[in-house]
């Protein structure tokens, strides 16, 4: 192998190494995150639950704000991302049956996240509220004119844009900020892949019937 050849190789490795790396303390930030809140969390515990170095961390973060901001950003890009992949070209129908599906699965795999943001949300987003305004904002502007779209496509009832996001949000994030109440009552340990899937059924039926929407 060439000179050259090699350091390409060496480049990959360590780029790969650095992605594992930034995946692994995400990941453990937002447990711990989620776990203890921001003051109970320290860079410290981050570093030792992800098994590397404080240096390592603080190499990715320099600080346990950008930490906390980057696991909350984080979520943020996904719940957009999921946001932007309804467009007015689809029909309703499929488009916000595959909303639902992804919002939920992400409270299911993302459960510490979604009560970081629940929380930095009824402290006021001092550290989100930037990103809220712009970021989010964009995004739900956009996605609200698709409902306006379907509905001039008579694809949908004329519902309130907006307030049909907040329910859908409020709705599927509670299978995560209120797992323990919900599986309280389901007499559970905790919830299960059935308890999801039901609420996937229940919430898109709910949805689509209440927005006029003919069930496929």
């Amino acid at each position: 192998m060439s000179k050259a050849a090699s350091s390409g190789v060496k480049r990959r490795k360590l780029a790969d190494i650095r992605k594992d790396n930034l995946g692994q303390i995400l990941a453990v930030a937002e447990q711990l995150f989620g776990e203890n809140g921001y003051s109970g969390t320290t860079i410290a515990a981050i570093a030792a639950k992800a098994n590397l170095p404080k240096a390592n961390v603080l190499y990715y973060f320099k600080t346990k704000e950008a930490l906390y901001k980057g696991v909350l950003s984080r979520l943020l890009v996904l719940w957009m991302s999921h946001m932007d992949q309804m467009t007015a070209d689809q029909h309703p129908n499929v488009a916000l049956r595959q909303y639902i599906l992804q919002k939920i699965k992400m409270s299911k795999e993302h459960p510490n996240a979604s009560r970081i943001f629940a929380a930095e949300i009824l402290h006021g987003a001092p550290y989100l509220k930037q990103q809220l305004a712009t970021d989010l904002k964009q995004q739900f502007d956009k996605t609200c004119q698709v409902f306006r779209e379907w509905i001039a496509k008579q694809w949908m009832e004329p519902i309130n844009p907006e307030h049909l996001l907040f329910m859908i949000w409020s709705s599927t994030q509670a299978y995560a900020d209120h797992a323990l109440q919900c599986s309280m009552m389901l007499e559970k340990p905790s919830l299960d892949e059935s308890d999801y899937e039901a609420g996937v059924e229940f919430l898109t039926r709910m949805v689509l019937k209440g927005c006029g929407i003919k069930l496929l």
